[in-house]
């Protein structure tokens, strides 16, 4: 065997086998073969042995044989190289082929031949061949991609028709285990495996528990359960939902170790497809094989498909199923419902029922009939307004409007027509659905009698605590008006007796005890009109905290020397409108009070805030919502049981000594912040203290400036041709006044009644002032003589004298513009200056 050397690394290198017993020979056909071909590697052979032998190190790219060998022909080379290198051209060298044999040889496989002769046409034939090889092998590589296409081809419709017709097997398999089970087998089937399976995984991914497999035959089941890691430690890539596929147990590292489990059942070459839901792994579609394989990604694909549709497969059916068990409950339940609501329909005690927007019953229960005494046919043909009382009728029609525009209605009353003619209490629920009204009315006429009964038992009461209050008001007037008048009396007494003797010298000392006795008379009285809220008062703006710091030295000094007097006064407190001497007044009561509860002396406070009240709050404190300021008064001293609460603002309730208190300075204080339109809160503790906070409204006006008290050291005097009207039914009164009057030169005229005044007002006298008593004889009051005044003679300035003054008349207890007010007993010099200001003012 000769090798000629070639450069076997080009692309362009071809090897050529050359079959021949002259070396001579040989080499001319080498020269002549690099001639056309310049990089060759030749191989030359002369016998059998060496030619299978060539063969077997590789197909060379051509073959070059001679026709006669020694012990071996080229007939016999060309049959060898077709089985041993079929497709490599073969060509037939030599000068004793003849005609004849050429063409057999052709026939038999033969690529050409050329004459030893005419070696100059080999390397046209080399290339010849050559070139029919490439095409020849280009189309067979076409028709092995061609084949493998329709193999892939077929392959695919196989698998997809099987998909298919997986998905009609399962479509009606209620169990996951058959529907596993189909689509095992025909897993098994398509890529011809030894054993396909679908397996259940517990919550730890530590085990399978497999019911049913499917098997070539031969092969066991692995039916039951078995743990993953005897066979391997891919769990973990389960659990990551990673799917694990190895051609050869014993070549994977994961299962190295434990191969010779794996091959004991039938799984050297193993795919394990997890199936993974939210709570992670739940299921392991798995093909074994006792061989080894390797597996495409085709087919990988495939079984991630069928695994992905026997996981969808088993998840719908357990979803229809959860759907048909929750519509069966759900069935049982409406059926439930249903006979509970016809039960309660049949069994109730209200009245139920579904009316039409026209006011009639579609459908009614049998309690009408009970309650009402009309049958359901009876309530259906007729409306409802004919059953409605007929001063329940305007209400009604409010509430359908309100149905109208789908508003539901709740607690309305209204009273119902019986079948006997008289009337029973409804209370009603309606809630308009769809077109119609659902119904609910239950007959609430005992509990209306029971409330009525209650209400009358409660007007009892109140008239019983009424009276009660009226004996200890009557009860305290006596007392302390019989010590004031026996004060007056006395001193009266005594001065008629000086008169006699002559000794005039003690009349002022009795006078001084008479006048402070009625001055103590009026302060009661006012008390008492305080505290029935009928006082008049003049509100104007009023600054909390300025009032409070003008009154703070007198409180101190009042308080004493063991009591620590604190002032806490909120930053830019709000105006209140209230009456200022009024709120003064308070406001000492309060601080009286705080003291005579610290007998050995304390703390008191005093505070000012400003103060919203909103819907809420203002139900449970009697106010109405808005802005408020409250002035506090605390104190450190004994407080008091929630039982003296309860009863401190009653009139002449006290628990000081006898002596120590009228038990009015409270309730004067309650009814004055009531008429403010305010209210008094108490908070108390026994042992601890007392708090009380007086709520007064806010007045947006800024306050007045302060007052001072100038009073001239005279009476001042009329300018001449003031006229003033004086009009009071007391004609020793009226006759103090004008005598007062004259003295200091006004023009006096006087009525007694409206009556006679009205005539005086509708002469052509000139009146400067009209001075009037508000409850007067006759049927016109001071008020009403006043507007027909102020009707006649617009601008007339009116002073008003009275002991109290009724809301009605004073317009709700608060005097209109030009209209003042004087509270008898009063001082004349007051009297006399208050005319003045006001003829003054005119």
């Amino acid at each position: 065997m000769i090798h000629e050397p070639g450069d076997p690394a080009s692309a362009a290198c071809l090897r050529i086998l050359i079959l021949e017993d002259s070396r001579f020979d040989a080499e001319l056909l080498i020269e002549a073969v690099r001639l056309a071909q310049p990089q060759v590697q030749t191989t030359v052979v002369n016998t059998e042995a060496q030619f299978l032998d060539a063969l077997r190190r590789g197909p060379p790219t051509l073959i070059l044989s001679d026709f006669q060998l020694p012990g071996f022909s080229g007939a016999q080379a060309l049959d060898i190289a077709k089985n041993a290198a079929p497709g490599v051209p073969f060509i037939f060298v030599s000068g004793v082929i003849g005609e004849d044999n050429a063409v057999e040889l052709l026939k038999r496989g033969a690529t050409d031949y050329v004459s030893k002769g005419r070696l100059a046409r080999l390397p046209v034939v080399l290339e010849r061949a050559l070139g029919e090889a490439a095409d020849r092998r280009a189309r067979e590589t076409a028709q092995d991609k061609l084949r493998e296409a329709n193999a892939a081809f077929q392959r695919a419709e196989a698998r997809r028709v099987a998909l298919i017709e997986l998905g009609d097997r399962i479509r009606d398999l209620d169990e996951p285990s058959a529907i596993a089970y189909v689509a095992s087998e025909m897993l098994g089937r398509m890529l011809n495996v030894d054993r396909a399976g679908y397996g259940v995984v517990n919550k730890a991914a530590e085990t399978i528990t497999i019911e049913r497999d499917w098997c070539a035959p031969g092969v066991a089941s692995l039916a039951g359960k078995l743990n993953f890691r005897d066979y391997g430690s891919y769990i973990e890539d389960l659990r990551r939902g990673v799917t694990v596929a190895f051609a050869d147990a014993r070549q994977d590292p994961r299962t190295r170790a434990n191969a010779s489990a794996l091959e004991a059942i039938c799984a050297r070459a193993v795919v394990n497809m997890p199936l993974t839901e939210r709570e992670g792994l739940v299921g392991l579609l798995y093909l074994n094989h006792g061989d080894v394989r390797e597996w495409s990604d085709d087919e990988l694909a495939y079984v991630r498909e069928v695994g992905e549709r026997v996981r969808t497969a088993v998840a719908r059916r357990e979803a229809q199923i959860e759907l048909q068990a929750f519509a069966a409950s759900l069935e049982r339940q409406v059926e439930e419902r249903t006979r509970e609501r016809d039960r309660i329909w049949a069994l109730s005690e209200d009245l139920l029922g579904v009316a039409n927007p026209d006011g009639y019953f579609e459908s009614v229960n049998p309690a009408w009939e009970s309650v009402l005494g009309w049958t359901r046919d009876e309530v259906r043909a007729m409306p409802l307004r004919r059953m409605l009382h007929p001063d329940d009728l305007a209400a009604a029609e409010v509430q359908l409007e309100r149905l109208a525009r789908g508003e539901r209605t709740r607690g309305f009353e209204s009273r119902c027509r019986t079948r006997g003619g008289d009337y029973r209490w409804l209370s009603w629920t309606i809630v308009p659905d769809e077109g119609l009204y659902y119904t609910v009315a239950r007959d609430i006429t005992e509990q209306k009698e029971r409330a009525s009964e209650l209400e009358s038992a409660r007007e009892q009461l109140r008239q019983s605590q009424k009276l009660e209050a009226v004996g200890q008001l009557t009860g305290g007037l006596a007392h302390d008006f019989n010590n004031l008048l026996a004060a007056i009396s006395g001193s009266l007494e005594l001065m008629r007796r000086r008169g006699f003797e002559g000794r005039t010298a003690e009349m002022d000392r009795y006078l001084d005890v008479a006048q402070g006795a009625v001055k103590r008379a009026a302060a009661l009285t006012h008390r008492l009109l305080a505290f029935s809220r009928r006082q008049t008062l003049e509100p104007k703006p009023i600054n909390a905290n300025r009032l409070v710091a003008g009154m703070e030295e007198l409180i101190r000094r009042t308080m004493g020397p063991q009591i620590s007097l604190d002032v806490v006064t909120g930053v830019d407190v709000w105006n209140v409108h209230a009456d200022p001497g009024q709120l003064e007044s308070a406001l000492l009561n309060l601080c009286i009070n705080a003291r005579d509860a610290m007998p050995e002396g304390g703390q008191l406070t005093i505070e000012t805030a400003n103060r919203w009240i909103d819907a809420r709050t203002a139900a449970g404190r009697d106010l109405a919502p808005g802005q408020y300021v409250s002035l506090s008064v605390s104190d450190s001293g004994v407080g008091m049981a929630p039982d003296v609460v309860a009863r401190a603002f009653d009139p002449f309730f006290t628990t000081k000594p006898i002596g120590m208190g009228t038990g009015l300075g409270l309730s004067m204080v309650y009814g004055f912040a009531k008429q403010s339109g305010g209210q008094v809160r108490i908070y108390s503790e026994v042992g601890t203290g007392t708090r009380v906070s007086i709520y007064l409204p806010r007045d947006m006006r800024d306050a007045e400036p302060e007052e001072r008290n100038t009073l001239p050291a005279t009476s001042p005097r009329a300018h001449r041709g003031d006229t003033v009207l004086v009009v009071d039914d007391e004609a020793a009164l009226r006759m103090l006044i004008v005598d007062v009057m004259k003295g200091l030169g006004y023009t006096t005229l006087e009525a007694g009644d409206g009556a006679e005044a009205l005539r005086v007002l509708q002469s052509g006298e000139r009146v400067d002032l009209l001075v009037s008593d508000v409850g007067l004889p006759g049927g016109i009051n001071g008020r009403q003589l006043a507007d027909a005044a102020r009707t006649a003679r617009p601008g007339l300035k009116v002073l008003f004298i009275t002991g109290y003054a009724e809301n009605a008349v004073l317009s709700h207890g608060h005097l209109d513009p030009g209209m003042h007010v004087m509270s008898k007993p009063f001082e004349l010099e007051m009297l006399a200056r208050r005319v003045k200001e006001l003829i003054a003012s005119a």
